[in-house]
């Protein structure tokens, strides 16, 4: 299979060509040394193409992979998955001023309703094991039923745990009531390629949906794609692409899109089978020697519950770390180990051996302190309105019963604990206080809404 973005690439580079454009580094081996593809590195030339309206590689490329993935058109994003969040909410706003979403949409959900004025509707599933699930289609059918100004649901799926909404609930609702079926599909473009997994594809249900596609293919990190199944909504995901998205996107980056698709278009069913069948024997053997793990995901996520075993997962992580295995996230009970179609066997066998051994470990042993159990907020305004009132900056530690004036949570996963417009609980304080990475918390301090303060 050709890859059109990378090939040209590599036929500039041997050109050796006097560099009279960006980037600055001009692919200059002596003084930019450590970078030693900085020639693949350029920007819009005549044989180049443009991602703001692209009719050359770029356009055949994105035609490319479209076909693989099903889609009526795709768009490359160079800026992760979130700029096609957005832009699948600026088409939503052309269509009404609500939205429904998981409670544990990513960040870029929430920024994207703030910045566009659009009106979410949370909803908390219910929990298995302390993971939170996704929201069930009775309960977004109710919020159609009574909010005749919703214009979609936006699901995210498959989250970081591996839960996959019921899509093909989702796609009979929405049909029924003539709403939008998005999806945040970031963790999940793998799936596309997987032989016993169509089904639980994004793009097999929704109307648009992202494929992150650095997160499970082998695209490098930012690599994402926007995607859509109607017509009707190409016009609006363009312009709104066109607005988010970077004006300088990278060609390595869009390069290494296009590869990551084709190549799993190609490979991919073996790749995943591979992974699969060695991932499945893992858990198996690991089950029989008592080791606890998230048993509700249906991708490649391996969720262990260190917390459940009675052991510190910070503790954990640290021997993890000590014999150079380095997991994806730790959220404070369980440590999330994100696998791809490109995983190693080896690596697996010498994760199993290390979750072993720590499991075993007798320093280890009732080390661990339940972590605060998240409970929600009483909500006292709209997500929007709450944005609108005057706000005060107060330590976490004495913002339990004030009202949020900004979402605030743990990085990753990116989802709020706090969510504007909610009263922070003690719980709420506790998580925040404790996780390692956070957003919306600054120098130890909560943005709340100043009491007496007019809009």
């Amino acid at each position: 299979m050709e890859y059109l973005i990378y090939g040209a690439l590599k036929k500039y580079k041997r050109l050796h060509a006097a560099r009279f454009h960006m980037p600055g580094h001009k692919a200059d081996r002596k003084r930019f040394p450590l970078f030693k593809d900085a020639a693949l590195d350029i920007t819009e030339l005549s044989f180049a193409d443009c991602l703001e309206n692209p009719d050359g590689l770029i356009a055949a490329a994105e035609s490319d992979c479209a076909e693989i993935l099903g889609a009526k058109r795709s768009f490359f994003l160079t800026d992760g998955s979130s700029s096609g969040i957005f832009a699948m909410l600026y088409a939503v706003k052309r269509r009404g001023g609500k939205i429904v979403i998981a409670r544990g949409a990513h960040k870029s959900v929430y920024n994207a309703c703030a910045v566009l004025g659009i009106e979410p509707h949370i909803l908390k599933g219910n929990e298995l094991d302390g993971i939170a699930l996704p929201p069930a289609a009775a309960e977004i059918e109710d919020i159609f039923k009574k909010e005749k100004d919703v214009a979609a649901v936006l699901a995210t799926s498959p989250d970081y745990y591996g839960n996959i909404s019921d899509y093909a609930a989702l796609r009979k609702i929405c049909d029924r009531y003539g709403k939008l079926l998005l999806v945040d599909g970031a963790h999940g473009a793998y799936l596309k390629f997987d032989p016993d997994a169509a089904h639980r594809y994004a793009g097999e249900y929704a109307d648009a949906w992202v494929d992150g596609a650095h997160k499970t293919l082998p695209t490098l990190t930012q690599g994402a794609l926007l995607n859509v199944n109607r017509e009707d909504l190409i016009p609006d995901l363009r312009e709104g692409a066109g607005i988010f998205r970077t004006t300088s996107p990278s060609y390595p980056i869009m390069a290494s899109i296009e590869y990551g698709v084709k190549y799993l278009s190609e490979n991919g069913g073996q790749l995943i089978d591979a992974v699969k069948r060695e991932f499945s024997l893992m858990k198996m053997r690991l089950k029989k020697r008592g080791v606890l793990f998230y048993e509700g995901g249906e991708t490649l996520q391996f969720a262990v519950d260190f917390g459940g075993m009675g052991i510190c997962p910070y503790l954990a992580e640290e021997q993890l770390e000590k014999r150079r295995i380095y997991p994806e996230m730790n959220d404070g009970r369980y440590i999330l180990f994100y696998l791809s179609p490109l995983t190693r066997t080896h690596h697996l066998a010498r994760l199993e051996r290390a979750i072993r051994r720590i499991a075993k470990m007798r320093s280890l042993k009732d080390t661990y302190d339940a972590k605060p159990e998240q409970v929600c907020g009483i909500k006292k305004f709209s997500y929007l309105a709450a944005l609108a009132f005057r706000k005060e900056s107060v330590p976490i530690a004495q913002a339990a019963g004030r009202i949020a004036a900004r979402n605030a949570g743990a990085t990753p996963p990116c989802f709020p604990v706090v969510v504007a417009g909610e009263q922070i609980t003690e719980q709420a304080v506790e998580l925040l206080k404790n996780a390692k990475h956070t957003f919306g918390v600054i120098d130890g301090k909560i943005e709340v809404i100043k009491i007496g303060g007019e809009q």
